[in-house]
Parts: structure tokens; sequence; C-alpha cells
């Protein structure tokens, strides 16, 4: 009888226990992702095209969030780099991140205020 009664709660545990293993999206602020970019990782621009080509982070690779070959796109790279994006204010970038994460990504850097911040001095 008693095992029976458990198991509920021990199905929550374990829930509990992967959703705080999750990998989670870091919000860098501008020094910190600067001192990531200055490193060499991969950066990618989350914005349209449109939008990338009127200015964008040196390096960046652009992977438009809103079209349907980013997931594509983002499984072409490797789950286990490190990948810094960014969009123009930082909503974007977020939600990018979270789909990334959810296909196996672990270290992802977003930045805080997106290019928008970058350009500011």
């Amino acid at each position: 009888q008693m095992c029976i009664r458990d198991s509920p709660m021990r199905a929550l545990i374990l829930i509990l226990f992967f959703v705080l293993q999750m990998p989670k999206v870091e919000v860098l602020e501008k020094s910190e992702y600067q001192a990531l970019v200055e490193q060499g990782y991969t950066i990618i621009d989350v914005r349209t095209p449109e939008e990338f080509e009127e200015g964008h982070i040196e390096g960046a690779q652009n992977i438009n969030v809103k079209e349907d070959a980013f997931v594509t796109a983002i499984q072409k790279l490797s789950p286990s780099d490190t990948l810094l994006v960014y969009c123009r204010s930082g909503r974007r970038s977020l939600y990018a991140a979270q789909v990334m994460v959810s296909f196996g990504f672990q270290k992802i850097y977003d930045l805080e205020g997106g290019f928008l911040n970058w350009e500011k001095e």
C-alpha cells in the first residue's frame, strides 16, 4: 500500500531534479559579454538579415530566429560549444537561447539589452 502512495511524490521529485538540472541561459552584462567575444567564441545574431546588414558585432553569424530554418541552422552547431547570442534589445535572443537549450545546448550567453546596449558608449 505504502509504495503506491509514495510513487507520485517520487515522480515529482525526479521532475524537479531534472528541471533544476536544466542548463540555464545566462544573460550577461555588456562587459562580461565583451570579454567572451574577445576570447573568440561563436557569436550568433538572431535578428533579420536587414538588421544584420545595418550593423552587427564583428565576427557574428546571422541566424534569424524568426525563420523556420533557425532550428536547422543551430543543429549544425556543436551543443558543447560556448555560444554568444544577441538581438536588438534582448527579447528575441532570450527566446532563441531557450530554444537552443531545449535542443541540448549547454553554454549559451545572451547579451543584456542586445545590440542597442552594445552600441551605447
